[in-house]
């Protein structure tokens, strides 16, 4: 019996969403979503057809421009906005990222100190969601329903500004009461959940992402 699609909350600061929803979870651990959204398509040249394996990744219409990031085991389904066929991968927000700017950096998979994270619990202001990370003193950020955009770019809404860091690096999707979650945007040196490299995976509280050479803590209150 096909699931029911469930509408996606109204669109984030700078970034134009239109007719999103998410299919349904197959359920169990590990199990996510594929996120469809509408975001003018980037260039590929790859083509990939419905029924097909492409593994994790963003991927565009090749008719509509409707998006959907996909699972490693995740066949590519028809689209839900046109019901065509053939996709190709894509950036979730631009055109395809320019790394020039961007250091590689290899990512220690020991797990940062997270002594001050007591402290850090301390100052959220309110029940909600947060990012934290120490940056000199204790940074923190709340995470807003829908989409939040991470990476050094100037519209990025969480700015890291370092070489470390792509311009669009990743981003967070927050949909109550669903479990955060963190999708990679073809970033150069990858997002790392509790030291291992994730393409798209919840986020719980207390988990550690590695964004460059940031730790940020999700937090919850």
């Amino acid at each position: 019996m096909p699931a029911p699609q469930i509408p996606l909350l109204a669109e984030n600061s700078g970034c134009s969403i239109e007719n999103t929803a998410l299919l349904s979870s197959t359920g169990g651990a590990g199990k996510g979503v594929p996120i469809v959204t509408s975001v003018s398509p980037g260039i590929s040249v790859v083509s990939i057809e419905e029924g097909e394996f492409p593994g994790s990744g963003t991927y565009f219409c090749a008719s509509c421009g409707s998006q959907l990031s996909l699972r490693e085991d995740d066949p590519m389904p028809e689209c839900p906005r046109c019901g065509r066929s053939e996709f190709q991968r894509d950036s979730i927000f631009e055109q395809m990222q320019d790394h020039g700017q961007t250091a590689e950096l290899a990512i220690p998979r020991t797990a940062a100190n997270s002594g001050w994270l007591a402290a850090a619990r301390g100052m959220l202001p309110r029940p909600g969601r947060y990012l934290a990370w120490r940056e000199g003193d204790i940074q923190i950020q709340p995470i807003e329903q829908g989409w939040t955009r991470i990476g050094r770019s100037a519209a990025a809404d969480i700015r890291l500004d370092d070489p470390s860091v792509s311009r669009r690096h990743a981003l967070i999707v927050s949909e109550l009461p669903d479990a955060l979650r963190i999708l990679d945007d073809r970033s150069l040196n990858g997002v790392f959940l509790n030291g291992e490299i994730v393409d798209w995976a919840r986020v719980t509280d207390g988990d550690e992402v590695a964004i460059g050479r940031f730790r940020l803590f999700a937090l919850e209150r």
